[in-house]
């Protein structure tokens, strides 16, 4: 064979663009549907303050008193219904959260409330996890030991960095890519759209996926830490830079009385001058061990780092004061600090949201351009192949089913008995249960039909959820108005707003028709038109 016919027959190797494009899309296919769903919780996350006050109608908004005030009041309270408990732990209310949350270890476990601040006293609500369960499950998953979930996040959260950044490699045209969008073009609209997406929040789709990494790399490269601090006594200075939780220690059996928590409260933000007292621990309360450490406030700056001072809570001397941390330390906890927005005010939060329900939206245009660009490859794209058939199903019950679980569950919140055993559970329990049965419907049903049904159930239990407030409670959208509760009132809004924009997805995928397979070329090739766009194999 002439070395003319060998460079005819021998297949070309795939350039970098293309080998970027294939792990481009195999990474953002292979976990895309577990990311889809810790971007959504996530998503919700930065407003759980404000949902979990949603989810406890009963609570109304009560006077916001200043954090010594209200560990005095709650002190009090403790002092008589857990005097035994080797822990309490406080958190201070603030402008976003207008109640004391309590825990503290009970003869059965942890015990948990909400306090009224003003008056010390637990407040009768419903038992709920409130928008603490989307956070959680966003980092951690759930009905997985601890360890497993959040390896698995991690494991999610690395395949996201590296469809990032051979996303980047792949668009060269980035920015025209951004200015570039086409309605109703069917596969170029949602490559189109994945596009958009993309370039519009990149730089916090690389901050938020690459400080998700570094909030839990302490579990995923262990080594360097256990070099460095090999000893017990190395390990708790770690974690004193790490973390201002102090483990419960044995009591000594002397009662001693506890020093008034304002006490604490007031040395500390002395200390701090500019600082607040976010949250308070209490040890041994009555004992003559009893220790007290009270936490600075984590809105008031961007580092996440522990920032408190450690008493003697009968004698009221400090203990030990930690006001930052040594540099690499200090540098996780400025990165954790963005990761969760926490020093955020409104305008930046709600800019955190919007990027990251744009970060969930990519996601989920690049799980569905998936199937739309292998459709029109397919012998027969009305009787997908089997490997095509579970990819579909699980794009629809990962994006549609979830909306309609996480409304269910919302609709739960309102709808289960006050008094039902373990009610916070039975939230979570059947917001798994909603999401499954959309697995099987996505199973049963035609993909298109699927879809339609599954996107306009969401719409529906959206929409109807603030009517169904307006007609069975009174903090309805218009009492809400009325009265100036935006907590409330913006809950509601915020419901109709996704509610509209599942409508639209919902009537541009009724319209959508799939492109018919294209014929095949003529032996005599025709000449080749570039559309700028990369090739790939998504």
């Amino acid at each position: 064979m002439s070395t003319q016919e060998t460079r005819k027959t021998t297949p070309k190797a795939p350039g970098i663009r293309q080998t970027m494009s294939d792990v481009h899309t195999w990474t953002g296919l292979l976990v895309g549907w577990i990311l889809f769903a810790m971007f959504l919780t996530g998503t919700v996350s930065f407003f759980r303050d404000e949902l979990s006050q949603w989810m406890r109608p009963e609570v109304r908004t009560t006077t916001l008193v200043d954090a010594a005030t209200a560990a005095n009041r709650v002190g009090d309270t403790l002092q008589r219904i857990a005097p035994d408990s080797p822990a309490w732990y406080i958190t201070f209310p603030d402008a976003r959260a207008n109640t004391a949350q309590v825990t503290w270890r009970g003869t059965k476990g942890f015990e948990s409330g909400a306090f009224d601040p003003a008056t010390g006293q637990r407040l009768e609500a419903r038992e709920t996890r409130g928008a603490e369960f989307f956070y959680i499950f966003h980092f951690q998953l759930h009905y997985l030991p601890v360890i497993w979930g959040r390896i698995i996040a991690g494991i999610c959260a690395m395949f996201m960095l590296i469809a990032i950044v051979t996303g980047v490699i792949v668009h060269k045209k980035i920015f025209v890519d951004f200015f570039t969008f086409r309605w109703g073009k069917g596969q170029r609209s949602w490559l189109d759209a994945h596009n958009v997406l993309s370039v519009f929040g990149l730089p916090f789709h690389l901050m938020i996926t690459y400080t998700g990494l570094i909030t839990l790399m302490a579990l995923y490269v262990p080594w360097g830490i256990q070099a460095q601090y090999p000893t017990q006594a190395d390990r708790a200075r770690f974690n004193s830079e790490f973390s201002a939780f102090l483990n419960p220690t044995k009591p000594a059996g002397e009662a001693a009385p506890l020093l008034p928590l304002a006490t604490f409260v007031q040395a500390a933000e002395q200390h701090w001058k500019d600082g607040q007292a976010g949250r308070l621990q209490v040890i041994n309360a009555g004992d003559k061990t009893a220790r007290v450490v009270v936490v600075r406030r984590d809105s008031q700056r961007i580092s996440n780092s522990p920032s408190y001072q450690i008493f003697d809570g009968v004698t009221g001397e400090v203990l030990k004061t930690v006001d930052g941390a040594r540099p690499a330390a200090e540098t996780r906890g400025v990165l954790y600090g963005l990761h969760i927005g926490r020093f955020a005010d409104d305008t930046l939060r709600w800019l955190y949201f919007l990027c990251s329900l744009g970060g969930t939206a990519m996601v989920g245009t690049g799980l569905v351009m998936w199937t739309v660009k292998r459709r029109t490859k397919l012998p027969d794209p009305t009787r997908p192949h089997i490997g095509f058939r579970l990819v579909e199903r699980l794009n629809i019950a990962s994006i549609a089913g979830l909306s309609i679980a996480m409304a269910g569950m919302l609709w739960l919140n309102r709808l289960l008995p006050v008094g039902l055993a373990q009610r916070a559970e039975w939230e979570i329990n059947g917001f798994f249960i909603i999401w499954g049965v959309t697995l099987l419907h996505a199973i049963a049903r035609p993909a298109k039909r699927a879809w339609l049904e599954q996107l306009w159930a969401g719409v529906a239990l959206l929409a109807l959820l603030p009517v169904f407030n307006l007609i069975a409670t009174s903090r309805g959208l218009i009492n809400s108005v009325r009265d100036g509760d935006w907590v409330f009132a913006g809950v509601d809004l915020m419901l109709l707003a996704l509610a509209a924009l599942l409508a639209e997805i919902a009537r541009r995928t009724a319209k959508h028709q799939p492109r018919a397979k294209p014929a095949k070329r003529n032996a005599v090739a025709q000449p080749k038109i570039s559309t700028g766009e990369p090739r790939t194999n998504g």
